[in-house]
């Protein structure tokens, strides 16, 4: 179990950049934070990360306060790994196998278990087609793809993903949303922090919604995204889906296929 409790942090004594939040990660399958610029997403994954350290509060993990010993932080980056907004800050080969495998051999696992994990890894996030391509050549999207598999051959409990569709296009992020969900399906927990409200609203089953720091909002995806002025005050809007049924009338739905097949069933009845 990921959780904080009444957590503060602060950059600045006098400017708490987190405060008094209480969130338990295992609420959902795929939790989503959302938030305007500056509302302290980053800074919440750094704190549960063990790379900063609250100023009061905790982090609880596996239902104890976090430790923040070297060794039980190695043992928690095991167990809960993050994949940054910009792919390039996360990928140090030219190509992509030793990359993906870099983690593990500083870890000493034997070769035999990170050839294991590796092509799970890259048949994961579809990355066959390009495997062998240097990792100065690739695409943006790609790119995010093979730190996404370096992320899951640590097969870790939580995956934490910071705005993982910015700068795709749209069938780039439509292939990162099929890539979260089989991670979903695998038994992992994700936690996405992003801007994209249409994304957390389509993949995510539990939403916390932030703004300058402490916690405004939190429940499922139709519970958070029906409250319009709630996300008016946290600088958002409602996805798509959302407004065309609460201002046109029509079925709330989750994904556009849905509400295509409802509008082709309609007019397929007869009169």
């Amino acid at each position: 179990m990921l959780a904080t409790e009444a957590l503060c942090f602060s950059w600045q004594q006098d400017q708490p950049a987190l405060c008094d939040l209480t969130l338990d990660f295992s609420r959902g399958r795929v939790t989503g934070i959302i938030g305007a610029n500056g509302c302290g997403k980053s800074t919440l994954f750094m704190n549960l990360l063990g790379l900063q350290r609250p100023q009061s509060g905790r982090v609880l993990w596996q239902g104890e306060p976090l430790r923040y010993d070297k060794a039980s932080l190695l043992a928690l980056r095991q167990r809960l790994v993050l994949v940054f907004q910009e792919p390039d800050h996360q990928l140090f080969y030219t190509d992509i196998d030793s990359d993906i495998a870099f983690a593990l051999r500083n870890l000493g696992m034997a070769e035999s278990v990170i050839q294991g994990r590796l092509e799970q890894a890259l048949a994961l996030v579809g990355a066959g087609s390009f495997r062998h391509q240097p990792i100065q050549y690739l695409s943006h999207g790609q790119k995010k793809r093979v730190a996404i598999a370096g992320a899951l051959v640590m097969q870790s409990d939580y995956l934490l993903l910071d705005e993982p569709t910015a700068g795709l296009d749209p069938q780039g992020r439509a292939a990162m949303i099929e890539i979260i969900k089989r991670i979903s399906d695998q038994g992992r927990h994700v936690i996405v922090a992003s801007h994209d409200i249409d994304l957390i609203y389509h993949i995510c089953d539990y939403i916390y919604v932030m703004a300058q720091g402490r916690l405004l909002a939190q429940g499922s995806e139709r519970d958070v995204f029906l409250q319009s002025a709630l996300l008016a005050r946290a600088g958002l809007s409602q996805p798509w889906l959302v407004k065309a049924h609460t201002r046109l009338g029509m079925p709330l739905v989750k994904t556009e296929q849905e509400l295509f097949d409802i509008v082709g069933q309609s007019q397929e009845m007869p009169l």
